[in-house]
């Protein structure tokens, strides 16, 4: 009788040593709850990354959250200028204007290639301006950069840099899949 005893006071006092409840709820107060009921009220919703943007879908082609951490990735400093967005001749988008270190560059986010391929057909790629205009970029002579849906001129006298900015721009923009 008394091992009894000890074997009864055992299972009620086991789950309260783990860490549960030693009373087992009455058949009045339980409450029924589907499984999927009780999976989404206790599975806390999934975080994203700091710097992810569920907007911000690697789908092949250029946005500005994509070309921001791509450059970032490739080391860059990247301050946006809140410069007013004025159209340039000869591009059919108004820019996206950047200060990476002593350098500027004004991005050209197009729709899709085909608008892209319709603006760069008319335009001097040495000048990055429409054909027989002078430069409309200044001092600095400009080094037009094509990727996909981007046109990008970097001014730059800093040839290393202007390389290092190639290289990450033409390497495309971010694939379907791809985790970067």
């Amino acid at each position: 009788m008394n091992k009894q005893r000890i074997i009864v006071a055992a299972l009620f006092l086991a789950p309260a040593a783990c860490g549960g409840k030693a009373e087992q709820p009455n058949a009045d107060s339980a409450v029924a709850v589907t499984p999927s009921a009780a999976a989404t009220a206790t599975t806390p919703a999934p975080t994203l990354p700091p710097d992810s943007n569920p907007s911000c879908e690697h789908n092949g082609a250029w946005a500005t959250c994509t070309l921001e951490k791509r450059l970032k990735q490739s080391g860059f400093v990247v301050k946006r200028l809140n410069e007013p967005r004025l159209r340039r001749a000869g591009f059919g988008v108004a820019p996206i204007i950047y200060s990476l270190g002593q350098s500027r560059m004004e991005v050209f986010i197009y729709r899709d290639s085909v608008a892209l391929a319709r603006d760069f057909a008319e335009l001097d790629t040495l000048t990055a301006g429409p054909r027989g205009t002078a430069s409309q970029w200044g001092e600095i002579p400009p080094a037009l950069l094509r990727s996909a849906n981007v046109l990008a001129v970097v001014l730059t006298t800093n040839q290393r840099q202007s390389e290092r900015l190639m290289l990450s721009i033409t390497a495309g923009p971010p694939q379907r899949g791809s985790p970067r």
